[in-house]
């Protein structure tokens, strides 16, 4: 039981409470007459000599008060959690077998009593690789509607040899946050994430999770498809979207003029990065990650590798218009430290001022870092990396920066999933819009900054 489902369970008026409490108050009587008639037995009646030592084995009469007590209602409870537990799972779980939306039982008997949850915000993440997922398994342990928009730019790997093949966006960082939002005892989950590494077979290197997405795409005639297909069987809690329907590649251009083609490419030993940008250039957003931007109470940009994770979303056309449109809270979450090859020696003020580069002047809200010095001593020399600390002396125009301890207290170079989520819905909760009013939406024929094509083309344009 996650920290949700026993705060499900808490809730007043889910009427479990009273009859628990009452079948254990059943049970404390019902002992305690047993117990009467045992000991009126015991003073009442003698016992033959054969007899009387087992009885007092029997009744721990070797075992000195209140020590014989304690052990009795020790073992008393253990059985009857133990038996509690056993047979629900006998009774319940063949019922719950039917609910595919992979909710608890707490969800399923809150919803019966109350009706549907209404969730408290509506939050997008944006990003790819290890760090959006981290986020994602924090997030879904709250009462949100959730949306994760995915960059499909990587080329490395069990991806990039699909991608070679197939001529498909990338199925990994999608695979990876589907995965995320998964069930974390999902025997599917356990699946996609399974690679396999028998030596010599065309297979190796290969994640189960790829080739299911891939074949998903084939038999489904679409990526887009694929992933509604693929959440489906993961029975997601949220939505996996990607930026883009687009078969793009991710070039950097370096500050000695040389170009860096490929995601792959870009995280390397060499110049620093001036840029990066998308072949093609400015591909179409996909319209339903373009419509969560619009429509989100907190929108945020990372965790992850800066160049190739969180911007390149930023290079899809209508995503920044639509950051600009929604009326949500913007957070930059900056990594816990440098990445060799992309960030060297880059500062809190360094990673802000990229993501407004590429955002826009005044559209991002906040940048959330970390304050917990941990990640300085665990880093070894040899990485080549640098801790990113908040030491207050970072400013940067229109961009508040928050400092919290947000790292994980077992490996400190990686964010905490629910220290990172509290933080995040603590701002949203501290900027939520007055009176709870739905964000705006722009209506399929309004421009965006005068621009000749709308945000959100209709329906029928899209087909």
């Amino acid at each position: 039981m996650n920290a949700r489902s026993f705060r499900i369970w808490l809730r007043p008026g889910m009427r479990i409470k009273r009859w628990v409490a009452l079948f254990m108050l059943s049970v404390i009587l019902t002992s305690l007459a047993l117990a009467m008639v045992a000991a009126w037995v015991y003073q009442n009646y003698a016992f033959p000599d054969g007899l009387e030592g087992i009885v007092q084995r029997l009744t721990l009469q070797f075992i000195p008060h209140p020590y014989r007590e304690a052990l009795l209602l020790a073992g008393g409870l253990l059985l009857l959690g133990f038996s509690i537990w056993r047979l629900s799972r006998s009774l319940i779980l063949p019922l719950m077998a039917g609910d595919q939306s992979g909710r608890d039982l707490a969800e399923i008997v809150n919803e019966h009593r109350f009706g549907p949850i209404r969730p408290e915000f509506n939050v997008v993440a944006i990003g790819g690789g290890t760090g959006l997922s981290a986020l994602l398994r924090g997030l879904k342990l709250f009462n949100i509607n959730l949306t994760a928009i995915v960059t499909v730019a990587d080329d490395g790997g069990s991806t990039g040899r699909i991608r070679n093949v197939f001529n498909m966006p990338a199925p990994g960082d999608i695979r990876n946050c589907l995965v995320s939002l998964a069930d974390a005892e999902s025997t599917m989950g356990r699946l996609f994430h399974y690679r396999f590494d028998k030596e010599g077979s065309e297979l190796t290197g290969h994640a189960f999770g790829n080739l299911f997405i891939t074949a998903m795409t084939q038999v489904s005639g679409s990526f887009e498809q694929a992933v509604i297909e693929s959440a489906r069987v993961l029975a997601v809690r949220g939505r996996v979207l990607p930026s883009t329907l687009d078969n793009v590649t991710l070039c950097a251009e370096l500050v000695d003029g040389s170009t860096a083609r490929g995601e792959s490419a870009v995280a390397h030993d060499g110049p620093a990065i001036r840029r990066v940008y998308l072949e093609p250039d400015a591909p179409d957003g996909y319209q339903p990650a373009l419509a969560a931007i619009l429509n989100a109470d907190l929108i945020v940009l990372g965790p992850g590798s800066l160049y190739t994770s969180v911007l390149p979303n930023l290079l899809i056309d209508g995503i920044d218009e639509a950051i600009r449109w929604s009326r949500g809270t913007t957070v930059y979450v900056c990594n816990v430290a440098t990445q060799h090859g992309e960030t060297d020696h880059f500062d809190v003020a360094d990673h802000v001022q990229e993501v407004v580069r590429y955002l826009g002047d005044g559209e991002l809200d906040y940048a959330l870092v970390n304050s917990n010095p941990a990640p300085a001593t665990a880093i070894r020399p040899e990485w080549q990396v640098e801790a990113i600390a908040y030491n207050g002396a970072d400013r940067t125009a229109g961009v508040e920066i928050i400092a919290r301890d947000v790292v994980n207290d077992l490996n400190p170079l990686r964010h905490d999933p629910e220290k990172l989520a509290r933080e995040l819905l603590a701002l949203a909760r501290a900027n939520r819009h007055p009176l709870g009013e739905p964000r705006p939406i722009p209506s399929n024929g309004q421009m965006v900054h005068e621009q000749s094509q709308p945000l959100i083309e209709p329906a029928s344009a899209s087909r």
